[in-house]
């Protein structure tokens, strides 16, 4: 019997459409295409979706596989709503930083429209710091990787309950992230 609740055809129409949209970009500090971090953030959602009953992974994975497409590509919520629907548009507007807020109040402005969402959304920003908490950029500095850890807490302790799995993962990737973070710098 097969329980899973997700297509791979709907992942790979997402992965299409964002290799499209993301064609060009690299994943910061780095010459790596973006669409690897497309893939991991994917690769924990289908994690996650082998352990733990979700309601739509279609959603889920969708949202993660297109969760930049609105906020770093020319990519507009009217496409994303015509290519895949009402549910994933939405999902993917809330996951977009509302760039014309003052950089301090971005994430407690996304994590209020995400809890606004299904559950499968919250995963995808779960999912989406996992990804991000390896080794910064070698420009950041000690200021910036102590706040983009404490951004991290906040995720957790705001959507920790969307996915045991997910949350697990990403306290225990806030806590790896210390190693980063030089006290007497901060």
């Amino acid at each position: 019997m097969n329980t899973q609740n997700w297509s791979q055809e709907s992942y790979i129409k997402a992965y299409k459409f964002a290799a499209i949209a993301h064609q060009n970009q690299k994943m910061p500090g780095s010459e790596l295409p973006y669409i690897m971090h497309l893939s991991f953030v994917s690769m924990e959602i289908i994690a996650a979706l082998s352990v733990e009953k979700v309601a739509d992974g279609d959603l889920a994975i969708q949202c993660a596989v297109l969760h930049d497409t609105i906020e770093d590509t020319d990519t507009t919520f009217e496409q994303i709503k015509a290519e895949f629907g009402e549910a994933v548009a939405q999902g993917i507007l809330a996951l977009t930083k509302d760039n014309n807020l003052v950089k301090h109040l971005q994430m407690a402005d996304s994590l209020r429209r995400i809890k606004q969402q299904p559950p499968e959304v919250w995963m995808v920003k779960l999912a989406d710091r996992i990804t991000n908490l390896q080794a910064p950029p070698h420009y950041w500095n000690q200021e910036k990787i102590a706040k983009y850890r404490e951004e991290a807490m906040q995720i957790y302790t705001a959507l920790k309950d969307a996915s045991p799995f997910l949350a697990a993962r990403l306290a225990s990737k806030i806590e790896g992230y210390k190693a980063f973070i030089n006290s007497e710098d901060v």
